[in-house]
């Protein structure tokens, strides 16, 4: 089988230990990523098997109807880029899965790393540093601070701990749900959202993206934070309404931020205006690159290639295209 694999930024999947069990196959990766559907459209014209990181590549009808051969895309997590439907007609098995044991910790371990990082100008301060001068900047104290967390699930827990760890206050905010388990846990939940942005030292945002979250972060929200407080996003970018945070920062209100996410992903050319801001630390959406996490994702897409040529497809969202399945 031909096999193809997207959007391995990293050039890690060849050394992961499940790429082993791909053996005996013609695999091809890409390690950049391209819009452009004409070389996409080429890149895949021989692929029967396609593997896929997460959201990155759009996978829509006008591509699916180039790839006479493609016969299964394989993958784990949500799929809103894969156009089911159009799989459907042409008999091509979609097979994904979000496994309950999903590496929280990666992702909240990443936000901690930012928030240390933005506080004590870590990067600001290497680059100080290679380029002659010492000391030039002096950080801010996390101990005796308060942290909030806007969405108390479990990235949000993890992250009290941690807070709690450094010595800080822990304020949580957020639905109902969010209520109920901070208080669980002993934590104080803000009296609304305004105290939440007002009395935050750092704010981290944890929330879920869905339909009904997205821009939940508005511009007046950013506005009541305090001239010396950090706002960190390692969720998704489209939580906070596009462009307030550039503006905001730009008003000093925040004084600093920390994200993995953007708007418009990946970041090319550093184009994000963002980037251009010297008062935030930026990372090209790190939260879940680690190689422990990434061999996880890779096994379950891989185990449901193995399954799929024995016979036997597992975890397939589509399975009216079994009936006229290519092959």
């Amino acid at each position: 089988m031909n096999i193809t694999i997207l959007d391995d930024y990293a050039n890690a999947v060849r050394g992961l230990p499940c790429f082993s069990s791909l053996a005996g196959h013609d695999v091809t990766v890409w390690n950049d990523y391209v819009r452009d559907q004409g070389v996409l459209a080429e890149r895949l014209r021989d692929t029967d098997i396609l593997v896929l990181l997460r959201e990155r590549t759009a996978i829509r009808a006008p591509l699916i109807e180039r790839l006479p051969r493609l016969k299964m895309i394989s993958q784990r997590n949500v799929y809103p880029h894969i156009d089911v439907e159009a799989c459907t007609r042409r008999g091509i098995i979609v097979a994904t899965t979000t496994p309950p044991e999903s590496a929280f910790h990666a992702a909240s371990e990443l936000t901690w790393g930012l928030i240390i990082a933005a506080m004590r100008r870590i990067p600001q301060e290497m680059a100080a540093l290679k380029g002659g001068r010492w000391q030039s900047s002096a950080g801010r104290d996390l101990r005796g601070g308060t942290l909030g967390i806007f969405g108390y699930g479990r990235i949000g827990a993890m992250l009290a701990g941690y807070g709690k760890a450094f010595g800080m206050h822990v304020l949580a905010w957020g639905r109902e749900g969010s209520a109920e388990r901070a208080r669980a846990d002993g934590l104080a939940f803000a009296a609304g959202r305004e105290a939440l942005f007002e009395q935050s030292d750092v704010l981290a945002v944890t929330v879920r993206l869905d339909p009904g979250s997205a821009g939940i972060v508005t511009g007046k929200d950013l506005s009541r934070m305090k001239p010396t407080s950090l706002f960190v996003n390692t969720s998704r970018a489209a939580l906070i309404e596009r462009g307030a945070l550039a503006a905001a920062l730009k008003a000093g209100r925040p004084g600093m931020a920390a994200v993995d996410v953007f708007d418009d992903e990946p970041v090319l050319d550093a184009r994000d205006p963002l980037l251009a801001l010297d008062s935030v630390v930026c990372t090209p959406h790190l939260g879940y690159v680690t190689l422990a996490n990434l061999n996880s994702y890779y096994t379950y897409a891989f185990d449901q290639i193995t399954a799929y040529l024995a016979g036997a497809p597992t975890n397939v969202v589509n399975p009216e295209a079994l009936k006229n399945a290519r092959h």
